[in-house]
């Protein structure tokens, strides 16, 4: 069914667990994330990175969107519907008006006062149309940059703090030593760094760049404030060796439509990847 993202976070809060949101290029990805949840009967989200509609056209936003809302309708399972990072205000409303719920606006390569005052500024339109807001205080960088390893980058509890006060944001992305993409050497979250966060706001904490963190780490992580946890990279990779492996497998096959065949074959592949991730990080 489909579930507001912000009731999503509060029964991962009351579950002391995070929520998995998976980055979703097109239908087989989402139907696989969506069917992997019923399975193991535990929530999801579905994101969408607007770059991947707008730049590699793998989608379009109103078609995701009102693609993930059908899937959900299929399942008991909640289903959450979020669009990742908008970097802009107009950015933001487009995603709304194409039907997101809930949205991401990163202004965190601005100084403070500058994403809080665009952060605020999205927050005062998206609220009036009861639409969920995540922000970002700090950097997520970049992990082939080793932006990890870069602890300017990291997120400052008084900073977050005054953020989260003057924006009233739903959820907040920090940075603990995680970053985007695959990582060339093992990352080390700074749990402390994420205690004291955790203790200095009052929003559901959100953790990018999942793919290639220690579970344990993560375990740990989601026991001290983290209830959404992105995960995109790892997600793809998986999804292109399916492709491949079809691709290999019907080399020889001579039917000019054997491409049909393909999408419950890679689903195949991909929803027991997304139920082991739920059922070894997720304990709602």
């Amino acid at each position: 069914m489909y579930e507001k993202v912000k009731n999503i976070l509060t029964a991962a809060s009351q579950s002391n667990t995070a929520v998995i949101a998976f980055n979703c290029t097109d239908y087989i990805m989402a139907r696989s994330v969506v069917y992997a949840a019923e399975a193991v009967h535990t929530p999801v989200i579905l994101m969408l990175y607007p770059e991947h509609a707008a730049v590699y056209h793998t989608t379009g936003f109103g078609n995701f969107a009102a693609m993930v809302k059908e899937l959900a309708e299929e399942v008991q399972t909640p289903i959450g519907l979020h669009a990742d990072h908008d970097y802009s205000y107009e950015s933001v409303m487009r995603s709304i008006q194409a039907g997101f719920g809930s949205v991401m606006i990163d202004g965190s390569m601005h100084d403070l006062d500058t994403n809080i005052s665009l952060t605020r500024k999205v927050i005062q339109n998206a609220h009036a149309r009861d639409i969920c807001v995540e922000g970002e205080i700090g950097h997520v960088g970049m992990a082939a940059d080793a932006d990890h390893a870069k602890t300017d980058l990291f997120t400052k509890p008084e900073a977050a703090e005054k953020f989260c006060r003057e924006t009233g944001v739903d959820s907040l992305a920090i940075s603990i030593g995680n970053a985007h993409g695959e990582y060339k050497d093992t990352p080390h979250l700074d749990i402390r760094r994420l205690e004291d966060i955790h203790a200095a706001v009052d929003v559901p904490l959100v953790l990018h760049g999942g793919s290639g963190i220690p579970d344990e780490q993560l375990l740990v992580a989601f026991s001290k404030g983290i209830r959404k946890f992105n995960l995109g990279t790892e997600f793809l990779s998986n999804y292109y060796k399916a492709v491949a492996e079809f691709s290999a497998k019907n080399a020889d096959n001579p039917d000019p439509v054997k491409i049909l065949q393909m999408p419950e074959y890679v689903q195949a592949k991909l929803q027991p990847y997304v139920e082991g991730r739920l059922r070894t990080l997720c304990r709602f």
